[in-house]
Order: structure tokens, then C-alpha cells, then sequence
């Protein structure tokens, strides 16, 4: 039951955990994360795919289409309903709904350069008022310094990838008829192709793997 509590407490602050940590786990293309914890009458999911399985790049959205199917993509996952089918026995009322786009690098880059101009108009109002051979000697190793560290910075945070993240919240009035998940996830995405289904109750845990052939999953026995 501890582990429940920690898992729903853990899926309600996803949102303010996604601004925290920017840097991504190795991830499979086609496959994604989702965790579901029930206790009471909460329901928690989150939710963590590949950019390539959503949008079918994972690169930083700068071109215009690009950041339309960003766009489109994040409209989708903000509906829960898009993804996961509950059972109308379960009664579930939806509380909440967040979805982010993680370790898109463009931004950082764009920061990054205007770091650079600013560090630079700096550096050259600084010559007018010290020795130019102490400055470029000192100012340059500096500035080197700087930017190294600053690029090690962004390149720890942005990994390489892009992942989105979702995290839903549901009050559900009956429960226990939560027995079966369907998956309208894979119709929304045509590059999904597996989802790793993590389920935790108040009687256990147990792992699925739900495919893009059978997107059906039971949950006897786990109430």
C-alpha cells in the first residue's frame, strides 16, 4: 500500500517533475512507458514516449511543419480519451490532464547563441579600458571556459532526443470495474507500436506489454 501512495503522489507532481529534469533515459523507438496506479478512487497515469513514435522525428522542432505536428501531437495527448478507454463501469471523472514535449534543443541553442553576442559586446567594451594583450589573454580563456561549460550544461539537460510526457488524473466512482483497457493510443499514432503497461493496486503489481495488433488489456485479479 506504501508503494501505491508513493507511485499517485509521484504521478500527481509529473508536471512539476518534467520541468525539473530534462534529461531523458535511453528509450526504444516504437515502444513506450506508461505507469497506472489505482488506490481508492484515484487514477494516475503517466506517460512517456519517444518524439519518433508521435510525431516521427526526434530532433528540435525549428521548421514550421515541424512545429505543427509538435502542436497537433500535444492537442492529442492532452485528451486522455485519445489514448486509453475505461470502462463506463468504473465511473471515472477526469481531474487532470498535462502534456509536454522534453529535450527539444532549439531553445537552447537560441539562448545559447544570444549568450555569445552578449558575452561578446562585452568583451569588446571591456578593451577600451584594459590592456588588449591582458584582456584577449585572459577574456579568451574565460570566455572558452564559459562556453564549454555552458555547452556540457545544455548538452547534459537536452540528451539528445525528445520525449513526451503526459500525466492524468481521474476520481472514479466504482473502481473495482476497472477490469479491462483498450488502447485507442495506436490508432492516434501510427509509429507506436508497443506500450510497457506498468499496474499498481492496492493488492499488487503487475507488468503488460500491450502491442499495436492486440491493444486490449485485462485487470482481473488485480482488485
Amino acid at each position: 500500500m506504501k508503494t501505491t501512495f508513493s507511485l499517485i503522489a509521484l504521478l500527481a507532481a509529473a508536471p512539476a517533475l518534467a520541468e525539473e529534469s530534462r534529461q531523458l533515459g535511453t528509450h526504444e523507438h516504437g515502444v513506450g512507458l506508461m505507469n497506472m496506479a489505482i488506490d481508492g478512487d484515484v487514477l494516475a497515469i503517466e506517460l512517456n514516449v519517444p518524439g519518433a513514435d508521435i510525431v516521427g522525428f526526434e530532433h528540435a522542432a525549428k521548421a514550421e511543419a515541424d512545429r505543427a505536428a509538435v502542436e497537433r501531437a500535444l492537442a492529442v495527448l492532452a485528451d486522455p480519451a485519445n489514448l486509453i478507454a475505461l470502462p463506463a463501469a468504473a465511473a471515472c471523472r477526469m481531474d487532470e490532464a498535462v502534456a509536454h514535449l522534453l529535450g527539444d534543443t532549439e531553445a537552447a541553442s537560441d539562448e545559447h547563441a544570444a549568450h555569445d553576442d552578449h558575452a561578446h559586446d562585452d568583451h569588446d567594451h571591456a578593451a577600451h579600458d584594459h590592456d588588449s594583450h591582458e584582456h584577449d589573454d585572459h577574456g579568451e580563456a574565460a570566455h572558452a571556459d564559459h562556453d564549454e561549460a555552458h555547452h556540457a550544461e545544455h548538452h547534459d539537460t537536452a540528451g539528445g532526443h525528445t520525449e513526451f510526457h503526459a500525466a492524468y488524473r481521474w476520481t472514479c466512482t466504482n473502481p473495482t470495474g476497472l477490469t479491462s483497457l483498450a488502447f485507442p493510443y495506436f490508432t492516434a499514432f501510427e509509429n507506436a507500436r508497443e506500450l510497457e503497461l506498468q499496474v499498481i493496486t492496492r493488492s499488487g503489481a503487475q507488468a503488460f506489454e500491450v502491442m499495436r495488433d492486440t491493444p486490449q488489456v485485462q485487470l482481473d485479479g488485480l482488485f
